[in-house]
């Protein structure tokens, strides 16, 4: 294992620029494994502009956020490490290729809540890869932790879709059939990209503009996968301890319009022709 200490988060847009460089040049070699690296970001700074831009644009409420004890929102720590995973994800020693690379699953378990004004010691490594049936697979861990306390850790799936002979299970299902009861209806603008992108830093072409959206074979814009869940966690209205589990199962255009549906532990994100773009659940 290696361990790389960094003072300061890396600058994404060289990150973003160097992987979309080296993406055309890797080509997945069966039995590709994940580099033997961890990334560690001793301080994580929280920039509080940037953090009520995100409460703004993910419907997370301002009452008593800017409170020094106020906690992040439970996806932030995922914003805050995400120039990590994307250094980690853009090095050469990285077996898949950046860009075209799907966000799939999306898991997070809050021991505690991080206050805002606290900097937490931030760990990402990649965990393993694995066969898919449309791929490579790859699980990265984002770990945060306070005075050595691990108080909130994700694990995030990555699909690169190529060739393969591996003929995996599909995945069972329940509930397709039958829609949750949707608690709201949202109209999203055309420009949720862009706004989501300026708050998480992330801004990966597919989801700002629809010329640079069609460039990787998408009609429009989509919405970030990240920030279907966020929204859906700020109606939710999750705090404390909590366990998350959400899957990405189709994009979102922009502009659109989506049902949010709850069930006790479970909700999701559905379209039109009630397609679903988003299902998870949420526990103590």
């Amino acid at each position: 294992m290696t361990v790389v200490r960094l003072d300061s988060a890396p600058s994404l847009a060289p990150l973003l620029a160097r992987g979309a460089l080296r993406s055309p040049l890797k080509r997945v070699a069966q039995g590709a494994v994940a580099p033997p690296t961890r990334l560690v970001l001793r301080d994580a700074a929280v920039d509080p502009g940037r953090l009520a831009a995100y409460r703004a644009v993910c419907g997370f409420p301002e009452s008593g956020s800017t409170a020094p004890s106020a906690g992040l929102p439970v996806t932030y720590p995922h914003i805050l490490g995400f120039p990590l995973a994307m250094r980690l994800m853009a090095a050469r020693e990285f077996p898949l290729p950046l860009l075209g690379l799907v966000h799939t699953t999306f898991a997070v378990d809050q021991h505690r809540p991080v206050p805002s004004s606290e900097r937490p010691e931030l760990t990402v490594y990649a965990e393993k890869l694995s066969p898919h049936r449309r791929g490579t697979e790859a699980l990265l861990v984002t770990e945060a932790r306070l005075a050595g306390e691990l108080v909130w850790e994700s694990r995030s799936t990555y699909l690169a879709r190529h060739s393969t002979s591996y003929e995996g299970p599909v995945p069972e299902r329940s509930g397709d059939d039958a829609p949750l009861p949707v608690r709201a209806e949202w109209d999203l603008p055309g420009d949720l990209g862009r706004r989501y992108g300026a708050a998480s830093g992330d801004r990966n072409p597919i989801h700002l503009h629809p010329l640079t959206a069609k460039l990787f074979g998408f009609p429009r814009a989509i919405a970030h996968g990240m920030w279907t869940v966020a929204r859906c966690l700020s109606e939710y209205g999750v705090e404390g301890s909590v366990r998350l589990r959400a899957e990405f199962r189709a994009p979102v255009l922009l502009p659109g319009r989506v049902a949010y549906g709850v069930e006790g532990e479970r909700f999701e994100l559905r379209g039109a022709g009630e397609k679903v773009h988003l299902s998870g659940a949420v526990s103590p």
